[in-house]
């Protein structure tokens, strides 16, 4: 029996951050399947109405982002110190953010504002460009030396592996390393080419 199960809607959403950190970890995991039709009967018994909602043996978590925390510090993956761990939590953060933005457009001005989100992105995406650029001169992970929790909401990212594909690739070459990140991700190749080793 997996030790851990998501239960959550058919779509990647907030659970497909956790989803990559745990198959690269070659953790095992349940996936219970939450459908249009048994959401209303179930929304009443979560924590804050909302999914996902995370089992890992008989603790029980809700908060994506929290989460992904619990997974990181579980499977070694917050970083080697509380300084990394710090900068970690700003990375996820930073997603965070962008993907509110992302939430906003989609959910309520799509067609109008999709090409003022395209021609923001270069600078929404700066702080990870940066982040990459200062660990160890360019040729480390974004922090510290190892795999850590810290890239993996970037694939998630809004459009990372969807809707930005078709972001011009003069775009993702104003990203500088974060840009060769997402065509490189756009490929055949695990999340873990964020460390570019």
């Amino acid at each position: 029996v997996p030790p851990y199960t998501i239960v959550y809607f058919p779509v990647r959403g907030r659970c497909e951050a956790m989803r990559m950190l745990l198959a690269d970890q070659d953790q095992s995991w349940k996936e219970e399947v939450v459908t249009m039709e048994t959401w209303p009967p179930l929304k009443p018994s979560c924590l804050y109405g909302q999914l996902p909602k995370f089992q890992d043996g008989d603790l029980t978590l809700y908060q994506s982002n929290a989460i992904l925390r619990h997974l990181g510090r579980s499977l070694g993956l917050y970083g080697a110190d509380p300084r990394e761990a710090a900068l970690l939590d700003m990375v996820n953060d930073g997603v965070e953010d962008l993907r509110c933005k992302y939430a906003t457009l989609i959910y309520t001005n799509y067609e109008a504002g999709k090409e003022k989100y395209v021609q923001a992105l270069p600078e929404h995406l700066k702080p990870f460009e940066t982040l990459l650029s200062q660990n160890q001169g360019g040729k480390a992970f974004i922090v510290g030396s190892q795999v850590s929790l810290g890239p993996c909401p970037a694939p998630s990212l809004p459009g990372c592996t969807g809707q930005l594909r078709a972001v011009p690739g003069a775009l993702w070459a104003l990203c500088g390393r974060l840009g060769k990140w997402v065509r490189v991700w756009n490929g055949p190749c695990p999340w873990r080419i964020w460390g570019f080793k």
